[in-house]
C-alpha cells in the first residue's frame, strides 16, 4: 500500500483516489520574475519523480503547476527594468522551459496562467463575498474574513490568536481585522488591471491557485503539493478560500518539498544565496543534479554544496561503470523490485530506493566478475528498469561515462581519442613513459583510462 504523509494532519496516509485507479495532482510552479534555481528545481524534480512513479505502478495521474505569471514582485521587477509585465513574464516563462528541458522533466498535462484565468478568479470572489467570507473595502480591495474560516491554521499548526499577534494594516489597506487577506487588489496608476464587479485591479497570490486548481481539476482533488514555504500563508490561504467558496473539503492529501539550504540558511532569491538551474548545469549533468536531489528524503533539508554534487557524480559513475559491461536484454527481477516499490510506496523514500539499487549494482559486478551471466543480465536489465522509475539511470552507459565537455573536463572527444592514439603507438614502441606520461596528463585533465585485453576504453573521472 503507497502512503504519503501528509503535512495536514501530519501522519502517513494511504493513498486512496477519489476516482479509483486515478489521480489528480497540483503544484504550485514559479513566480516568473527571473530564472529557476536549485531550490524551485528541487520541486520540479521531487513531483516529476512522484509522477514518474505513480505511472509506473498503473495510476492514470493528471499532474497541473501553475505559472504565476501577475503578482506584487513581478510587477515591481518590471518596473525596476522598464519593461511591461508581459516581456517580462514571456521571457522567463521561456527560461522556465528551457531549463525543464535542460533537466529532462516530463511536461505538466496543463500549465495554467493565472492571467487566463481571470473569470474562474473573479468567480470564485464573488462566491466567498455571497458566502459573507469576504468583503469588498471602500478602497477598492476585496479581503477574506480569516476568522470566518473556523479550520484556518489546521495545516500550519498556528492558531488564530498567535497569528493575530503581529499582524498589521499597512498603509492604504481597509481591512475588518489586521489577519484578513486581498483577494482582489484595486488598481494603482502604472500597475497591469481588469475589469471586475469591484472596479478595476488585480488578483491576490493566493486566489490564483485556488482558481487555477479547481478549474483544471474540479472543486475536490487527491495531491497538493509545493515548496515548504509556501505551506503558510499561501496553502493555508488556498484552503480557507476554496473551502469557504464551495463549502467542502478541497484537498485529500497536502506534500511539502523541503528547503534547500546553503550554510544552513535557506536557498531563496531575497536572501541572494542561490545558484540557478542553468549556472549548476553548466559543471554537472542532469542526472547528477537529480541524483543529488533524490538522495535526501523529499521532506527533509537538503544542503547545496560542490562535495553533495560531487558525491552525486561518484555514485552515478559506480551505477554506469556496472552497467557498461552488463549483457543487454533480461527481465526485472520480481524480489528486487519488490524491495524498491516497499521503499518508494513509503511516502516517497528515494534514499531507500536509491540504496536498493546500490546493492543491485553491487550484486551486478560480482555476478558478472564470477561469470554467471544469465543472472547479470536479469540483474542489468532491473537496475535499469527500476531506476528509470524515479528517473535515474535513462542514458547509455558510454555516454555518461564518456559525459560532455562543458560539465566534464575541457577536452572533446576527438582531442582525447588522439591522445589515446599516441599512447598507443607509444606502446607498440615500448616506449613507457611516454605512455605513462599520457596517461597522467589525460588523468589530470578528468580522463580516466582503462586497459584491457580488447583495448584502451577512457571516461571522464
Amino acid at each position: 500500500m503507497l502512503t504519503i504523509y501528509n503535512s495536514l494532519t501530519r501522519t502517513k496516509e494511504p493513498l486512496t483516489p477519489i476516482v479509483p485507479g486515478k489521480i489528480q495532482l497540483y503544484v504550485c510552479g514559479m513566480t516568473v520574475y527571473d530564472y529557476a534555481h536549485v531550490g524551485h528545481a528541487r520541486v520540479m524534480v521531487v513531483f516529476d519523480t512522484v509522477v514518474r512513479y505513480l505511472r509506473a505502478r498503473g495510476f492514470d495521474v493528471t499532474y497541473v503547476r501553475n505559472i504565476t505569471d501577475i503578482d506584487d514582485k513581478i510587477i515591481k521587477r518590471a518596473a525596476e527594468n522598464d519593461e511591461s509585465v508581459d516581456t517580462l513574464t514571456e521571457r522567463f516563462i521561456r527560461a522556465m522551459r528551457e531549463d525543464e528541458v535542460a533537466l529532462g522533466l516530463g511536461a505538466p498535462d496543463a500549465e495554467p496562467r493565472a492571467t487566463r484565468h481571470l473569470a474562474e478568479i473573479i468567480a470564485m470572489i464573488e462566491a466567498l463575498v455571497g458566502r459573507g467570507y469576504a468583503y469588498p473595502a471602500p478602497n477598492g480591495d476585496v479581503y477574506y474574513r480569516v476568522r470566518k474560516f473556523g479550520h484556518y491554521g489546521a495545516l500550519s499548526g498556528k492558531s488564530i490568536d498567535e497569528l493575530r499577534v503581529g499582524a498589521r494594516v499597512e498603509v492604504g489597506e481597509a481591512k475588518e481585522d489586521p489577519l484578513d487577506f486581498a483577494l482582489w487588489k484595486a488598481a494603482k496608476p502604472g500597475e497591469p488591471a481588469w475589469h471586475s464587479p469591484w472596479g478595476p485591479g488585480r488578483p491576490g497570490w493566493h486566489i490564483e491557485c485556488s482558481a487555477m486548481s479547481t478549474a483544471c481539476l474540479g472543486e475536490h482533488f487527491d495531491i497538493h503539493g509545493g515548496g515548504m514555504d509556501l505551506k503558510f500563508p499561501h496553502h493555508e490561504n488556498e484552503i480557507a478560500q476554496s473551502e469557504g467558496a464551495t463549502g467542502h473539503k478541497f484537498v485529500n492529501l497536502w506534500m511539502h518539498v523541503g528547503f534547500v539550504r546553503v550554510n544552513e540558511e535557506k536557498m531563496s532569491k531575497s536572501l541572494g544565496n542561490f545558484f540557478t538551474i542553468r549556472e549548476v548545469l553548466k559543471q554537472y549533468s542532469a542526472e547528477e543534479l537529480r541524483y543529488f536531489i533524490l538522495a535526501s528524503h523529499y521532506r527533509s533539508p537538503l544542503d547545496y554544496t560542490d562535495e553533495n554534487l560531487k558525491n552525486a557524480r561518484a555514485a552515478l559513475t559506480g551505477f554506469y561503470l556496472a552497467l557498461r559491461e552488463a549483457p543487454a536484454g533480461g527481465d526485472v527481477d520480481p524480489a528486487a523490485a519488490e524491495r524498491f516499490y516497499s521503499a518508494m510506496d513509503d511516502d516517497f523514500n528515494t534514499p531507500k530506493a536509491i540504496a536498493e539499487l546500490a546493492g543491485l549494482a553491487t550484486a551486478l559486478n560480482r555476478a558478472r566478475q564470477e561469470g554467471r551471466h544469465e543472472e547479470a543480465t536479469e540483474l542489468g536489465a532491473t537496475l535499469r528498469g527500476l531506476g528509470a522509475m524515479i528517473g535515474l539511470l535513462r542514458d547509455s552507459p558510454e555516454d555518461y561515462l564518456k559525459g560532455a565537455p562543458a560539465t566534464r573536463g575541457g577536452l572533446d572527444d576527438e582531442a582525447i581519442q588522439a591522445m589515446i592514439d599516441r599512447r598507443t603507438a607509444a606502446r607498440k614502441n615500448r616506449d613507457w613513459a611516454e605512455s605513462d606520461r599520457i596517461r597522467d596528463e589525460l588523468k589530470r585533465l578528468g580522463v580516466i583510462l582503462e586497459d584491457s585485453a580488447q583495448g584502451t576504453t577512457w571516461r571522464r573521472g
